[in-house]
């Protein structure tokens, strides 16, 4: 076999080693990104944010802070002051430059590439920055950052000279080397007195400089990427020979798509020695162990009575974890391989050195060999680990290793507790359970569960059977088999259609009997999907467990503090309120009553009740089947409550789900109605938008063309459907999530067209919704003595509530006032006007029926209509 990296090779006494790395040792790449460096970007910009917000909002606080440093610094010696200045401009030049040498002899030479390309991009950043402090920027900023000189001219607000130098000293990674460090911060400090005792700068430019070069620094840094010093096998096998063994070969021993499914679980390697058992190592570097920061970050934030190890632990941190939760393993008498040494690999990596099993993964083992006995000692060793309160947190497939006894042995303990808590105790049996189903099924696999644990501890974990406790490899696994599960459905009632089809022959009848015929179909194809449908696996291990414990619970247990969509909503909320005040700080309340003619609020509130009969006939119209019209109201005034605990979009369509279930509608055919009612709005909505913005366009215009920016707006939609049809992701997104509205919306359409008088009835519910809506919003203009036309107020309303449709906030706050308030200006209409007809028009259409929607919410939940 050949020697990789130049590793063979004799050493003295004429002993040989062959230090052969084989197996799949891939190439590793030249350059890594580290999320360390994102984050610190990040802190940088901030910090960079901050201190202008400091400046621009706290200007007497900073005015005084600068005189105060000021007089401190003017009390200082002129010959130190003068000396000061002078070593600080030769240590600026030569400390860089002696550092470079340094790295040039030892052949490092990409960190000074990588110090030079971030020193001109800061120099770069420095002269933007000095050009908007003197252009654009506040006065208050302005002041902060500049003074004047002693020459009489004014200082700059950055340092052109010292944010290269920093951004240089920091991407070349001085800081990560003690006396370099010591070096680098004495020149900075010396360089900052010396410019503030002579007055050629301010406390604030200072900060600005120092943040600027340090965020510049790492911004390349993760952008062109970091050396990778990631330890190779001929690194292993010297650090092995360190610590008293004689390796003589090293195989990579995990599968390289597994490596690349848990990038954070390290590599793993199998050593030979020239006398004795092999060894198996674990190799855990710094690139590998920030895999997964944001993830896990967001899991530390998002999750509620969970411990989560650290976000980015360091290496000795890390090794310390491992080595400890082995041996609390061992000490538990679980099964799990002997740890018998730990070492460095160089400042950026350690291994762990473990007796050697010979085992295979579970997810390995053919299934004619998964045995209940081998089932039962997975149990088993959880059970050892439980026993003393220890949680493994990745039962996993490639965590459990089967040895050629059949014993199961635990592995991939770092990310392990010890002390855990009941919460994530119960989180492993939860994983164990999935973990053995997916491989023997869930009936064995809670069964032996049973077995060893014990019904009620089984029972206890089905609040945790859920996704968000369940690793990201089960996870994923899961979503495979959901869609391979829904193919199978699909190609199932396809299959029963073309059973039909073929019974019927092709048989020619009257009107009556193919309208039989039809409705026949549809019964056969309801059928067949109701009979093609399966249980996915957690419904299946649930099952099982109810089958032995009836009682058992099975709400899944709240895991989330904060959702994705409660931050979003969250962030959208603050810039709604940020921009509603700036807007309500320019009213005077008491003239806005004054002023507002009651006449055009009474028909602003006229229409508005009509938009709620409106939405019940646009709902009702798609819906073959009886249902009450006065409840469907109802309904509808209800939806004004539910808006504002969820977006626009998604609170009706679920509000009136939910009432045609309650109806008697079977739950398929309520999407499926909802789903009509819902196409055939933006169907609507898109028509009306275009026909309105085509007469606003040619109202004021002799010609009978569009204007230039209906024109526009045509080619730019036109762009964008050419961009999705050419982008395969974006393709493919469009076309799954179509194809999926269609599959239930066109068979419900074919029943409703079947009825022409309900279509109608849905159609003009629409139109009528809509033009109510229009024409409460000109009530509301009229109201403060503005006047549109009813084409610019059509389009306003229609783009508006597109917006307040997309937008995640509860009603569409923020999005719609900030539309609204936005083209109606645009419009012509005088802000002065504008902004009081907006908050009419949303205090009508959403503050005020807040309380009917609640007490019509309150009515129908306790008839039990919704």
């Amino acid at each position: 076999m050949p020697c990789h990296d130049g590793g063979c090779g004799h050493e003295g006494g004429g002993e040989v080693h062959i230090d052969k790395v084989s197996g799949d040792e891939p190439l590793l790449p030249a350059r890594v990104h580290r999320p360390a460096d994102l984050v610190r970007l990040f802190l940088g910009i901030v910090g960079i944010a901050l201190v202008l917000a400091l400046a621009a909002f706290a200007h007497g606080t900073t005015a005084g802070l600068e005189k105060d440093i000021g007089e401190s610094t003017g009390r200082a010696p002129q010959l130190l002051a003068n000396f000061a200045g002078l070593a600080a401009n030769i240590a600026i030049f030569i400390v860089p430059v002696a550092f470079a040498i340094e790295r040039l002899i030892k052949r490092d030479g990409l960190r000074i590439a990588d110090g030079v390309l971030a020193a001109v991009l800061a120099h770069g950043v420095s002269l933007a920055t000095d050009l908007w402090v003197a252009k654009t920027a506040p006065v208050s900023i302005r002041d902060a950052l500049t003074q004047t000189s002693p020459t009489g001219g004014v200082t700059d607000p950055v340092h052109g000279y010292l944010a290269p130098v920093i951004a240089y000293m920091t991407a070349v990674g001085m800081s990560r080397r003690p006396r370099w460090r010591v070096a680098m911060w004495a020149v900075l400090l010396l360089d900052a007195f010396a410019v503030l005792v002579n007055g050629y700068t301010t406390p604030f430019s200072i900060m600005v400089t120092v943040l600027i070069g340090w965020t510049v620094a790492y911004g390349t840094l993760y952008a062109v990427g970091s050396p990778n010093v990631r330890p190779t096998g001929q690194h292993l096998l010297a650090g092995l020979r360190r610590v008293g063994f004689k390796p003589v070969t090293a195989m990579r021993t995990e599968d390289p798509a597994e490596a690349e499914q848990s990038p954070d679980r390290g590599r793993h390697y199998t050593v030979t020695l020239e006398d004795g058992p092999p060894l198996d190592v674990t190799v855990v570097d710094r690139e590998q162990q920030a895999q997964g920061f944001f993830y896990r970050l967001w899991q530390r934030l998002a999750l509620r009575g969970i411990t989560q190890r650290r976000s980015l632990q360091s290496l000795r941190q890390a090794l310390e974890q491992e080595a400890l939760l082995a041996y609390a393993a061992i000490a538990a008498g679980a099964n799990a391989p002997k740890l018998i040494a730990t070492s460095e690999l160089g400042p950026d990596a350690v291994m762990l050195v473990y007796e050697h099993v010979g085992a295979r993964t579970l997810d390995a083992t053919p299934t004619e060999e998964l045995t209940d006995e081998l089932l039962t000692g997975a149990w088993q060793q959880v059970q050892a680990l439980q026993s003393r309160r220890i949680a493994h947190r990745r039962l996993d497939g490639d965590a459990l290793l089967v040895d050629r006894s059949g014993n199961v042995v635990l592995t991939d303990l770092r990310g392990g507790e010890i002390a855990a808590g009941d919460l994530v105790l119960r989180m492993d049996v939860a994983q164990l359970l999935v973990t053995l189903g997916l491989r023997a099924g869930a009936e064995r696999a809670v069964a032996t569960g049973v077995a060893v644990l014990g019904p009620d501890a089984i029972a206890d974990s089905l609040p945790l059977l859920q996704p968000l406790a369940l690793t990201r490899i089960s996870r994923a696994t899961l979503r495979q088999l959901a869609r391979e599960r829904a193919q199978r459905e699909r190609e199932n009632v396809l299959e029963a259609a073309r059973l039909a089809k073929e019974a019927r022959g092709g048989e020619a009848g009257d009107r009556k009997s193919l309208k039989a015929e039809r409705q026949a179909e549809k019964k056969a194809l309801d059928e067949a999907l109701e009979g093609a449908r399966e249980e996915d696996l957690l419904a299946q291990i649930r099952r099982q467990v109810l089958l032995i414990r009836p009682q058992a619970p099975i709400e899944p247990a709240r895991l989330e503090r904060i959702r994705p969509r409660t931050a979003i909503s969250f962030v959208a909320g603050a810039f709604a309120a940020y921009f509603l005040l700036s807007q309500l700080t320019h009213i005077k309340f008491g003239d806005l009553v004054d002023k507002a003619d009651w006449a055009w609020v009474a028909m602003a509130v006229a229409f508005q009740i009509l938009t709620y009969v409106a939405a019940a006939m646009s709902l009702l119209g798609f819906v073959p089947e009886k249902v009450g019209f006065g409840r469907t109201v109802l309904a509808q005034v209800a939806g004004s409550f539910v808006k504002l605990v969820a977006p626009a979009a998604v609170g009706g369509v679920a509000l009136n789900t939910r009432f045609l279930q309650r109806a008697g509608i079977r739950p398929g055919l309520a999407v499926a109605s909802v789903g009509a009612s819902q196409l055939f709005g933006l169907a609507c909505h898109i028509m009306l938008l275009l026909s309105f913005g085509y007469v606003t366009g040619t109202e004021r215009s002799s010609s009978l063309g569009p204007s230039r920016t209906v024109i526009g707006g045509l080619l730019t939609a036109a762009v964008l459907v050419l961009v999705v049809a050419a982008v395969p992701v974006l393709r493919k997104f469009v076309s799954t999530r179509l194809r999926s509205l269609f599959a239930g919306v066109v068979p419900r359409m074919l029943d409703v067209l079947q009825r022409p008088q309900k279509l109608c009835i849905g159609i003009g519910g629409m139109l009528l919704l809509t033009a109510a809506n229009i024409m409460c919003l000109d009530a509301a203009i009229r109201a403060f003595g503005g006047e549109l036309s009813y084409a610019s107020i059509a389009v306003v309303y229609l783009t508006a509530n597109a917006l307040g449709s997309a937008a995640p906030t509860p009603g569409g706050v923020g999005a719609v006032e900030f539309a609204l308030t936005g083209t109606l200006t645009f419009a012509g209409l005088p802000a002065e006007v504008a902004a009081p007809a907006v908050l009419l028009f949303r205090l009508m259409t959403l503050w005020l029926p807040v309380l009917p929607g609640w007490l019509s919410f309150t009515h129908l939940t306790r008839r039990e209509a919704i």
